[in-house]
Order: structure tokens, then sequence, then C-alpha cells
């Protein structure tokens, strides 16, 4: 894909520095003091495991999904089409904050890391699957492989946002299908999730195609607000 092309020479011609203030940095996207995921339990601050529906395992998330983190966000989910538009930093900060993830994620490495996917209607639209993109870098810090097709989206859905508990999950039930056996042990990667209910579904169809324990992992975590 073009985007991690452009992003990998990025990394290659420029030092590492600060995405927000240009200091210099020991590799990461963001130093210790822009960072919100390490500012000491402040908006956007790293999270504990949140708790994670069944039948997933677990449910990690890099950062609670406001203040600074939710810019950050928006500016790698939704950047303007064409190259010109490409938003490095975004990129950096979204990819370090996964790959933070995927180091506290409970247990040993996965076999699989999947990313939950867009309809193909929703893919066409954006041009690409944010999730793919974390996906990719939560199996490369794990050492294991990604599967950007392993799971299908059938139907494209009403967005979640909006819904209650129970709304969500209906909407998402039956959405997806495997493409394949999955092996014992997968990770689920999504940007965004609140409730969980879409890792959920998805969780419960790499189930049916053989895996035998599933978690979640999101670059956010969103609190319903009801």
């Amino acid at each position: 894909m073009w985007r991690d092309l452009v992003a990998g020479l990025v990394d290659l011609v420029f030092p590492p520095i600060c995405a927000q203030c240009q200091r210099g940095t020991d590799g990461a996207a963001l130093c210790a003091a822009c960072d919100p995921a390490a500012c000491g339990g402040g908006p956007g601050a790293a999270l504990p495991d949140v708790p994670a529906p069944a039948p997933l395992a677990s449910w990690t998330a890099a950062v609670a999904y406001e203040g600074a983190a939710r810019d950050w966000i928006r500016r790698f989910k939704y950047p303007r089409p064409g190259l010109a538009a490409l938003d490095p930093a975004a990129n950096a900060v979204a990819r370090d904050w996964i790959r933070r993830a995927a180091s506290r994620a409970p247990g040993p490495a996965p076999d699989l890391v999947v990313p939950v996917p867009l309809h193909a209607a929703r893919l066409r639209a954006r041009g690409f699957n944010q999730a793919a993109v974390l996906a990719r870098d939560a199996a490369r810090a794990a050492g294991a492989r990604a599967d950007a097709a392993g799971l299908v989206r059938l139907r494209a859905t009403p967005p979640q946002a909006g819904l209650g508990r129970a709304a969500r999950r209906r909407n998402v039930a039956g959405v997806f299908a495997a493409r394949r056996a999955m092996p014992p042990r997968v990770w689920l990667v999504d940007d965004i999730a609140t409730t969980g209910a879409t890792l959920a579904s998805a969780a419960r169809t790499v189930r049916r195609a053989g895996a035998r324990e599933v978690h979640g992992l999101t670059l956010a975590w969103r609190p319903l607000i009801r």
C-alpha cells in the first residue's frame, strides 16, 4: 500500500523528533511531555485492560479517546484523499500507540493478527482500512503474521455512534465471515471501540473458524455516552 511505503521512507529519511513539539526523542513518535499516553493519568492516558465482552479473552486499548489523543486519531483515521494529504505525524503516532498496546497484551504472542474489516463500499470511499494498518504494526511488534483478508464484512452497517449497548450488538450481529480456518490464538485489531460489540461479533466468527483464544487490541477506547 502506498501509504505504508511513503511512511516507511519518511521514517528512514528524517531523524526521530516529537510530532508535536519537534524536540528529539528516543525513537517514539511523541516525547514524554507531549504524549497523552504518558501523561500520568491525564486525558488520553494509557489504559489498563478494559472489560472484554464474551467471547473475547481480553481487550487492550492504547489510549482513551479524548483530548489530544482523540485529535491524533482523527487525523490518522480521516486523512484527505491523495498523496498530498498524507499525514506522517499522525500515522507515526497511531502506529507507535498500537505497538505499545501490543506490548501490553496478556499471554503469549498470537499465531495470527486480523484487522476488523470495512465493508467494500466503505473501503472504496475511504481508500484504506485503518485497522489493517494498525494490525500490520501490531503483528510486527509481536513477531506474528497479519492477515488483512482473513475476515470479510458481509453487509454495510449503520455507524455504531449514538447507539446503546443492546443496539450496538444487534447492529453487528452476524456481520462477519471468515475466509479461511483460523489458528488457535488470534488478535483482533480495530481503531476505536466503545462497548466492544464489533470486536465480540468478529471474535465469534473467528472462534467458529477454529480459534480457541481471541484477544482484542484497539488504538483507543471511547466511553459510552448515554
